[in-house]
């Protein structure tokens, strides 16, 4: 299966851009990347340059087509997490840096997919949403006890409130790894972070190529609309997409 792909990560309303964005190749075998340095902890835009880096090396050091895609996919966050860990050692637990990522893997029409934190993976076709990640996040938590709306979301105060990320203790954090997903000529595979889909609906990002034929022209258009719908407190806004041709 042949593959076209595009990437951002634009500013938006911030000082410094501590989101980091990596499309791979290896033979047969594409990995998108995105990762978000959290603002709240020191050296983010480190947190997420180290879990990128460590999962390109570890995706550089596979034979491709992988034999076992779902384990190098849980090694590699492992391995990312340990090093961003390694990078706050030393410090206190609470200013240690930190990161969420999102990957996606896709080899022989199969697209495999991960997350840790709130960075997300959507899985488009004929502009709907065919499936996306669920935050590891309390506005997660909240919305499957029922006991908020999404429209409650964008106002709620724990609205940026993530249970668990790469980096900070040892301990390994939750992950959230799909199982094989069949992927067809036409569908999408859009990565990215909270600054892309906090001001955004479903249905808006599952759209976003309608009108563009370019991919990447597409995909910028995405950012634009996103960092204008959360002016003028946007943040960075950062994604990776991948169509099957």
């Amino acid at each position: 299966m042949q593959v076209e792909c595009a990437q951002i990560s634009l500013l938006g309303d911030r000082g410094d851009n501590q989101d980091r964005v990596g499309i791979f190749t290896s033979g047969p075998t594409t990995l998108l990347l995105v990762l978000d340095g959290m603002g709240g902890h020191a050296d983010g835009s480190l947190a997420a340059l180290t879990g990128l880096q460590t999962i390109r090396d570890a995706f550089a050091e596979q034979q491709t087509p992988m034999l076992d895609p779902l384990g190098f996919i849980h090694l590699a966050l492992g391995r990312a997490h340990e090093a961003v860990v390694n990078v706050g050692m030393g410090r206190s637990l609470e200013s240690r840096p930190r990161a969420t990522v999102a990957l996606c893997l896709l080899q022989d029409g199969l697209a495999y997919w991960a997350h840790v934190g709130d960075s997300r993976v959507y899985h488009l076709r004929d502009h709907q949403v065919v499936e996306r990640t669920r935050d590891h996040s309390h506005m997660e938590v909240l919305l499957s006890q029922g006991r908020i709306t999404e429209a409650e979301i964008p106002r709620h105060p724990m609205r940026n409130f993530v249970e668990c990320c790469l980096g900070g203790d040892m301990g390994i954090p939750e992950m959230s790894i799909s199982g094989f997903k069949r992927v067809y000529s036409g569908d999408m595979l859009l990565l990215c972070t909270d600054g892309i889909w906090s001001g955004l609906k479903d249905f808006e990002i599952a759209d976003f190529a309608r009108n563009h034929a370019v991919l990447q022209t597409a995909l910028e258009k995405l950012g634009e609309r996103a960092i204008s719908a959360s002016a003028p407190y946007s943040d960075n806004s950062t994604a990776a997409v991948l169509r099957c041709l």
